[in-house]
């Protein structure tokens, strides 16, 4: 009680002192985790800075109803030191694709998991309306790195034992902000967005927190894996993921494109100083999307600010996290 009187006195009287005090952000990650393999760097990102202490992570729950999908985000969690994180997937429909460079197979015959098949873990929407439930008011971010099917299931979910609240009231009075990598601005067509496009429609038509877009153009120009793969010292499924995958594809020679951790590095961390941010709202389109500046707006999109390189190498260096000890 001393020490909380004490750090309380030290906020009100000393706000240069309040702003050195970092508060963890709780996060849950919607992740999509097999037909790209930056997802696997996003929850290195994401483990990293938890044991930073900048994040807490809540869930990490998959828009993908594969069913390698469930199995290889344990993997990562148990080597991460976090076992026992709560994983769901969707259990309606729900879009259903693998990788074809075969790197799920690779890390569940090679690291040890504890859940053989996505279609043993718990529904994605009860996942979400469970966890959202015990949380404190507008106090957790949401990272969305795939589909959006499981947000627009969230919308429309109805009341039930963990909740009265219907879904679109349950995320007002618990999400602080939407973080999420979909789009191309400030028009585009982009494959998150499209794979389920009515879910994508109805999330960013009706969601009712901030929404922050990481756009495929972002993305596109920060690379990295190469400096995992040239890390002699380093062994890591992240690594082995990135190590299997870049030589296949000739367009990743200079690293993979980094959708994913640039999304969780912003809804952990915020846009600045990485990105500008354009505000607005979205508009959809089928799969196609465009914007409409608007001031008073809710939605924005990050444009850039700092070098893509320097970038680059942050997220490389939490993609070399090996856990905690």
């Amino acid at each position: 009680m001393k020490l909380f009187v004490s750090l309380l006195l030290l906020i009100v009287f000393f706000p240069a002192f309040a702003q050195s005090v970092s508060i963890a952000t709780p996060v849950i990650l919607d992740t999509d985790i097999g037909p790209d393999y930056d997802d696997v760097g996003a929850v290195a990102v994401l483990h990293a800075l938890a044991d930073k202490g900048e994040a807490i992570p809540l869930a990490i729950i998959a828009s993908n109803k594969n069913e390698l999908v469930a199995p290889t985000i344990n993997v990562l969690n148990i080597y991460f030191g976090r076992p026992h994180l709560p994983i769901g997937a969707p259990k309606g429909h729900a879009p259903n694709i693998g990788a074809w460079q075969k790197w799920p197979e690779m890390l569940l015959a090679k690291y040890a998991h504890t859940i053989k098949s996505t279609d043993d873990v718990p529904d994605a929407v009860s996942i979400y309306r469970k966890i959202l439930a015990q949380q404190a008011d507008h106090s957790v971010t949401i990272a969305t790195i795939g589909f959006l099917t499981n947000l627009s299931d969230l919308l429309n979910s109805k009341p039930d034992q963990f909740s009265p609240l219907p879904g679109r009231e349950l995320i007002k009075q618990k999400v602080s902000k939407l973080v999420s990598m979909a789009g191309g601005f400030p028009k585009g067509r982009e494959y998150n967005l499209l794979t389920d496009s009515s879910a994508s429609a109805n999330v960013f038509a009706n969601w009712p927190t901030t929404i922050i877009f990481s756009g495929f153009e972002i993305g596109k120009e920060i690379k990295t894996g190469l400096g995992l793969v040239n890390d002699q010292s380093l062994e890591s499924p992240v690594k082995d993921v990135f190590a299997l995958c870049i030589p296949k594809t000739k367009e990743d020679s200079a690293g993979r494109m980094s959708w994913d951790e640039t999304t969780v590095l912003v809804a952990i961390r915020g846009a600045k100083p990485y990105f500008g941010l354009q505000r607005g709202h979205i508009i959809i389109n089928g799969g196609d999307n465009s914007w409409k500046a608007n001031t008073h707006g809710s939605q924005y999109y990050l444009t850039k600010a700092m070098p893509y390189e320097e970038i680059a190498a942050i997220l490389e260096s939490y993609m070399k996290h090996t856990g905690r000890k």
